[in-house]
C-alpha cells in the first residue's frame, strides 16, 4: 500500500530557498520544517566535519536553524543565496562549540569541592521546577510534536524507531521533531534573560 504523500512538501515546491526564508521571517514553522528538510543534512554533514562529534554536530545544526528562525528577516537575498546565510550560521555555531569544548577540556578540576555536598534541597527543588516547565510547555505543542518528542527523550526511541512505530517516513519525524524544539525552546526561554533554561538533544538513527 503507497503512503499518502505529505502536504508540506507539495506546498512548498513551488518556492525558492529565498522565498521559503522570507516566509521564515514571518515566524511560519512549516517555513523552518521545510528548511530543515532541504538542508538539514548537509548542515549536519558541515557540522559534523568540524566537530568530530555527533551529539555537538547535532547541537550546532539545531542552534544554526534556530537562529535563522530569530534572524530571518535580516536575510537579504541580494546579498548571496539562503543555502550560503544558513550554512555560515551552522558553521558559526559549529566553530563555537569547538572553542566552549577546548575551553571546558582546558579548564583543571576543582579539589576542593566535595561531590557528597552538590546535591541539596534546593537543587532537588530546582529540577523539580524544571521537570514541570518542560512538561507545561510540551502541553501547549501541536500533539503530533508533542508525541514524538516525548516517545524520543522519555522513551528513548530513534529516529527511524519512531517512523516505524507512527507510521511516518523518517523525514517527517525529523522535521516534526525539529520544529518541536524549535517551539519548546522559545516556550523554556527566560523573558529576563533571553537564555534557554533547557536544551535537549534529539537521538538519532
Amino acid at each position: 500500500m503507497s503512503e499518502t504523500p505529505r502536504l508540506m512538501p507539495r506546498s512548498f515546491a513551488h518556492l525558492s530557498d529565498e522565498a521559503v526564508v522570507a516566509l521564515l521571517a514571518r515566524s511560519d514553522e512549516s517555513a523552518l520544517a521545510e528548511l530543515y528538510d532541504r538542508f538539514g543534512r548537509v548542515a549536519y554533514g558541515l557540522a559534523l566535519r568540524i566537530l568530530r562529534d555527533e551529539k555537538l554536530a547535532e547541537d550546532a545544526v539545531q542552534e544554526g536553524f534556530l537562529a535563522a528562525w530569530r534572524n530571518a528577516d535580516r536575510f537579504i537575498p541580494e546579498r548571496g543565496k539562503a543555502s550560503t546565510w544558513l550554512m555560515t550560521l551552522v558553521h558559526r555555531r559549529a566553530v563555537d562549540l569547538v572553542r566552549r569544548e577546548d575551553r571546558r577540556r582546558a579548564e583543571p578540576l576543582s579539589e576542593s569541592v566535595d561531590p557528597s555536598s552538590s546535591g541539596s534541597a534546593e537543587d532537588d527543588a530546582w529540577l523539580r521546577f524544571e521537570r514541570e516547565r518542560v512538561q507545561s510547555a510540551l502541553k501547549q505543542l501541536p500533539d503530533q510534536q508533542r508525541e514524538a518528542l516525548e516517545l524520543a527523550y522519555y522513551g528513548g526511541f530513534t529516529q527511524s524507531e519512531l517512523a516505524e512505530r507512527l507510521g511516518e517516513p523518517v523525514g517527517t519525524i525529523k522535521s516534526r521533531m525539529f520544529t518541536g524544539l524549535a517551539r519548546l525552546r522559545e516556550l523554556l526561554a527566560d523573558p529576563r534573560t533571553g537564555e534557554t533554561a533547557w536544551k535537549p538533544t534529539p537521538y538519532t538513527t
